[in-house]
């Protein structure tokens, strides 16, 4: 399963280690070991999140195009 989450506490990202500060966005996927966070900029790097074009601007979405 796969999910974009906003964080309420200091989460840390499973990839780089990083906390993810409250309110931050991070992504959440399950694998065979377990649950797997990664933050956003490991989400971006990963290809997991992307920006696209809404009415006001740009967005960042964790669903695929």
């Amino acid at each position: 399963m796969r999910r974009g989450c906003i964080s309420i506490g200091n989460v840390q990202c499973d990839d780089c280690q990083r906390v993810i500060p409250h309110s931050g966005p991070y992504f959440i996927f399950e694998e065979e070991g377990g649950m797997k966070r990664l933050c956003q900029d490991c989400s971006l790097a990963k290809d997991y999140a992307h920006y696209k074009q809404e009415k006001g601007g740009r967005v960042l979405t964790f669903f695929s195009e």
